[in-house]
């Protein structure tokens, strides 16, 4: 399989298969303007502070989170295009694409009272990581580390019985977390986050790594890039940096998985203890209520 491949995957599930009667949310009007001034060769920051400040929660949420101790700025933004000219496009982009899928989202549940403050941190991780690598576009890393579990979400709206089936998978030892979806619903959130993110516009490379993120015997398959190897194998290892912060002993896909991971990035597992020191402070910034 390749990204074309991925592609048809897609469509054929979206319209026939498991996830036909799924409800996959529409991708926020101010996202798909934000993403449209994005792609223009020179992206502009004013046309980027005016659809921010377009919305008073997106506003609010950009200023204070430019102002929070994640960014430690010597001096405060007190306006939306302050944060912006601060931040850069880039990651100013990261921030609001988090808080309108947030509330394009929006679940209670006592099984993932914390899933966006993770989701977080793993974007902010690979976005982190992306900056130690050669070629990685970093925008795109915190992206796909954003979106990775967003098929949990659509999967508890919209799927009867998804709620059993993912405190079961949490719990399990025995099989991994997509087989127990699949298991119960001939489908896994992998495959439904990577409907919502192509749904979404978001970029093919995207698209694929959420797909295959829990696939790690594209490591070494060729016919697929390197790019989406790279941003799968970076995924595990943003999971195990927030994994230790969050205090879980034991993520059973980087015991299985993580040397490959570590190979196909070319990083060492030493460098790896210590960007758990550098990105503490950060993991600790995260607040997204």
């Amino acid at each position: 399989m390749g990204i074309a491949d991925i592609d048809r995957e897609l469509e054929q599930a979206k319209n026939s298969g498991a996830v036909r009667d799924i409800i996959i949310p529409p991708c926020p009007e101010l996202l798909t303007a934000l993403r449209k001034e994005v792609a223009l060769a020179d992206p502009d920051p004013g046309e980027i502070a005016r659809i921010a400040s377009s919305d008073v929660a997106m506003a609010a949420s950009l200023l204070r989170t430019v102002n929070s101790p994640l960014y430690a700025r010597s001096r405060p933004a007190s306006t939306v295009a302050q944060a912006v000219s601060m931040l850069g496009v880039g990651p100013t982009i990261g921030i609001l694409t988090g808080f309108l899928t947030r509330n394009a989202i929006p679940i209670n549940s006592p099984l993932i009272a914390h899933f966006w403050e993770t989701s977080t941190r793993r974007a902010l991780a690979m976005g982190f990581i992306a900056k130690q690598l050669y070629g990685v576009d970093a925008d795109i890393a915190h992206t796909c580390g954003l979106f990775c579990h967003v098929g949990i979400l659509i999967m508890l709206l919209g799927v009867k019985g998804y709620s059993g089936t993912l405190a079961e998978a949490l719990a399990r030892q025995d099989r991994s977390f997509t087989q127990t979806e699949n298991a119960a619903h001939k489908t896994d959130h992998a495959v439904v986050g990577a409907i919502v993110a192509k749904t979404w516009r978001l970029p093919p490379v995207t698209v694929a790594a959420v797909r295959l993120h829990h696939d790690f015997t594209i490591l070494a398959d060729s016919h697929y890039p390197a790019d989406v190897r790279n941003l799968v194998a970076m995924g595990l290892v943003a999971e195990y940096l927030v994994a230790r912060h969050e205090g879980l002993l034991r993520l059973r896909e980087w015991e299985q998985q993580g040397e490959a991971c570590l190979a196909q990035i070319n990083v060492a597992m030493e460098e790896v203890e210590s960007w758990v020191d550098t990105l503490y402070p950060i993991f600790e910034s995260v607040s997204v209520a």
